[in-house]
Order: structure tokens, then sequence, then C-alpha cells
């Protein structure tokens, strides 16, 4: 670390200071991460949320909402200036035109805050007046998350990883014959460092599409302003050897080293080191349809992705200069309205057996943590379908051309290891039962319809993550 880094880091520390002391005395801010990989259902969540929030006829499982103690909530000016705000309205207008669509995914970091005015509770409350409570929420790419896992990592040892997972899998085929018989040690060549991370690039597209969660580094995936630079011109090489100086292996290593430095690091300071609360979306359905080895490497990715959370409790005095960490984390599968009610307990069990080591060492450091099986936007209804003698639970929506479809996707075992041991003991297909998955669209509302956004269990995913603070 050079001499201009150590001050850097100590001018932010005393800012990081100031900053504590000056908001200990100012209205309470619950900071909120947002985490889960590409297609967890993000945006929605956040949109949902917030609607939720602003209108709150559907939040019953709020206790400060059931005890009529918010009295209002409204949308302001984030406090961070340099962050894009979240396009909360045209997100919410997606979800609630006359033909709903999912809004887009998000392909950059940004930032919403929403205050709450709340009554006071207990025997004080008549001798004081109404208090604010401002609620910060960040969303950024779930491919940058990814990247987490990259800490505390070499590229020699990352390279290892990811080439012994590619070897088992068909949408690596060109890569790995691009670089078989490849001398790591021969002198750099651009075109070739160009062209190897380009069908790097390409086998990560892939990987995506089969229902892969490993796909480091996220920024190959959604590159944003550093498309084309030299810290994106890498990819994993055989052998573990370094090489002279200016050899391909080298220079590779080196990009990488740059990679973690100036877009991992940055990235985890200014958004995750800040982070009060947690909630970390997994769609465990559409890994449980991708088959046993996607569920096992959704298990793993997001093991390494949480270990470079700071999960657990601190005290009054950190607080007041400004040391931060996560004190709940909320783990939540996602999409469970595309399941009966009557199986969203068997999903909840899956969700915490699949985080279970991650929920270990947050339980372990200080921090409350719970499992829980959530839609942000309710897509379907229930129904159940008498065959041969036998009720069947459906859940029916809108399917993408428009139609209405009823759906069955087979029923979760009850015991949770059905599915890891599976998972772990690489099975490629499931031997006793075939779970399908369907993509449904948003209900357009109906006439007379309450406000908020219809949802399942969003109200008891609130109530967790900031309940204790209102």
């Amino acid at each position: 670390m050079g001499i201009t880094e150590i001050a850097d880091n100590v001018w932010r520390g005393i800012e990081d200071l100031g900053a504590g002391v000056s908001g200990a005395f100012s209205d309470p801010v619950i900071r909120l991460g947002v985490t889960g990989l590409s297609g967890a259902g993000k945006t929605v969540f956040i949109t949902s949320l917030v609607a939720n929030l602003l209108d709150r006829a559907r939040m019953s499982g709020l206790r400060a909402e059931a005890e009529g103690r918010i009295l209002a909530a409204y949308l302001q000016p984030q406090p961070d200036d340099t962050v894009p705000r979240f396009d909360f309205e045209t997100h919410l207008a997606a979800l609630t035109g006359p033909d709903p669509r999912w809004p887009e995914s998000t392909r950059a970091v940004s930032e919403l805050r929403l205050s709450l005015r709340l009554r006071g509770s207990g025997l004080i409350a008549g001798l004081r007046g109404p208090r604010s409570v401002h609620l910060d929420i960040v969303d950024y790419p779930g491919e940058w998350l990814l990247d987490l896992g990259l800490m505390g990592r070499d590229y020699d040892e990352w390279s290892a990883e990811v080439l012994k997972r590619m070897g088992e899998r068909e949408q690596a085929r060109d890569y790995l014959a691009a670089i078989e018989g490849l001398d790591p040690a021969a002198p750099l060549d651009e075109p070739l460092a160009i062209s190897l991370a380009e069908k790097f690039t390409d086998y990560l597209q892939q990987a995506r599409k089969a229902g892969y969660s490993d796909l480091t580094p996220g920024r190959f995936l959604l590159p944003g302003e550093l498309a084309g630079s030299p810290v994106l011109t890498f990819a994993p090489l055989p052998g573990g050897v370094a090489g002279a100086r200016g050899s391909l292996a080298r220079e590779f290593a080196r990009r990488f080293a740059a990679y973690q430095s100036k877009v991992v690091r940055p990235f985890f300071r200014d958004h995750f080191a800040r982070i009060d609360r947690q909630i970390v979306l997994v769609d465990v359905l559409g890994a449980i349809h991708a088959g046993p080895r996607a569920v096992e490497d959704l298990r793993r990715t997001m093991a390494d992705i949480m270990a470079a959370f700071r999960p657990g409790r601190v005290g009054w005095l950190t607080g007041l200069l400004g040391v931060r960490r996560i004190d709940r984390i909320l783990f939540a599968a996602t999409k469970a309205d595309h399941l009966h009610h009557s199986q969203h307990a068997a999903l909840t069990r899956i969700m915490a057996a699949l985080m279970r080591e991650a929920k270990d060492r947050a339980d372990f450091a200080g921090a409350q943590t719970a499992a829980m099986a959530i839609a942000s936007v309710r897509a379907t209804v229930e129904e159940v379908l008498r065959h041969d003698g036998q009720e069947l639970a459906l859940v029916r929506g809108r399917t993408e051309d428009g139609r209405e479809a009823a759906f069955h996707p087979g029923d979760l075992p009850d015991n949770p290891a059905a599915i890891l041991s599976a998972a772990k003991g690489g099975q490629t297909r499931w031997l006793d039962g075939d779970y399908g998955m369907m993509r449904f669209l948003p209900i357009p509302p109906g006439a007379g319809a309450v406000g908020g956004l219809p949802h399942v269990r969003l109200d008891r995913a609130a109530e967790f993550l900031i309940g204790d603070r209102l």
C-alpha cells in the first residue's frame, strides 16, 4: 500500500467519523441492502416495497402500520449526490399499466430514500412529537454482486476453480478448445488476449442462460463504461504458471489484480460496507428447475458472496463513531406465487438449507437471521383441480403471450436434504421428481383494487428488516 492510498484511507476514516458523530444526533437512517443474483427480482422487490410503504393497505404484517403509528411516507432526494436515483415511477408504471410487464433489470447502481413519519409508542409517546426515520435503499446489478466472491483470491486460485467447473459444462467447449495447447508463459499477444476474453465472456453468457450462478467476473456480463478496457481483458489459464514479465499469464494475473483493486474493492467500500440491514433474494425455484448442478452452484456462489459481508451487532459507542455492521439478514426465496401456498413451507426450508453456511456465520457474529418465501408482486391466483379422484393444487397466471394458463410445477420435498443431497452428489438430473417453471406476467389491476401492489409476505419481510426501528 502506497503513501497516497494510506493518506486517502486516513482522510476517509476522518470523514466517516464525522458523519457518524453528526448522524447520531439527527433523524435515524436505515440503509437497506437488497442483494441477489441476476433474475432474483431486486428491482421488483424495491418497487413493490416502496409502493406498499407509500400506500399501506396491504401491509398489515408491519406492526407499526397495524398499530396506526405510521403517519405518512414520502420520497425525497437520496443523500448520495453522485448516485443516480432509482427510477421508481417508471418501474411502477411497468407493473401497473394496462398491459403490465416486469420492469427492466438493473444495469447500474441507483438509490432511493423513503422517509417515514411516525407517532411515538410506549409510556413516553405523549411527551414527544412525531419522529422521522429515513430508509435508504441501494439497487445494483446482480452481476456485480458476484465479484464479492473474488475478494481474497489470487489469479491462479481463481483460474483453477473456474476451469475445474468449466470442464463439466457443455457451454465451455469453445473456450476450452481455444486454450488447449496454449503456453501461458509465452509473450503477451494482445489480439489473442482480446479473443480469449471474448470467448470467456461468451461462455459466461451461455452459462447464465443455462441456470448457473458462478459467473465471475460479473462485469464481463455487464461491463458498463469499462467495456473494452484492459481491466476486462483477461481470462482463466491452466497450469498456475506465472511466466516471466510480459508473458500472457503474468499480464492476465496483473489485470485480475487490477480488477480486484479498481473495480471490486471500491464497489464493496462505497456500498456494502455501509449497510445496516440486508435482504438476500434468491431464485430457488429457477435453480431447481435448471437441475441439481445449478442448485449446488447457487449454494456455493451465495456462500462465497456472503463471506464478504460483515454481520454482527454494533455497540452504541462504535455506532457513534461511524462503524457499520449488518445486524439483520433475511434470506428470501422469491417467486413464491409460482407455487400453491401449501408448498411455501417446503420452499422456505430449502431456502434455509441452501443458505445454512452463511446463516451460521451471521448467527455466530451476532446478527439476527431468518428465511422466508415471498413474492414481491403476486402474479398468480390459486385453484384446485380434481384429477383421478385426487386434488391437484395449481396456480393460474398470464403467460408472456397474453394467454392464461394453470400450472402445477411439481411438489417440493418436505425434507430439503432430498434436493441438497442430489445437488452435492453431482447428479445431472432429479431422480425422483421433475420440477417445472413457468414465467407469468403481472396481473392487471382490477376495478376497486386496494392500494399498493399484491404480494406474498412482503409485509412480514419489512417487519423483520425494519420493524424494530419503527
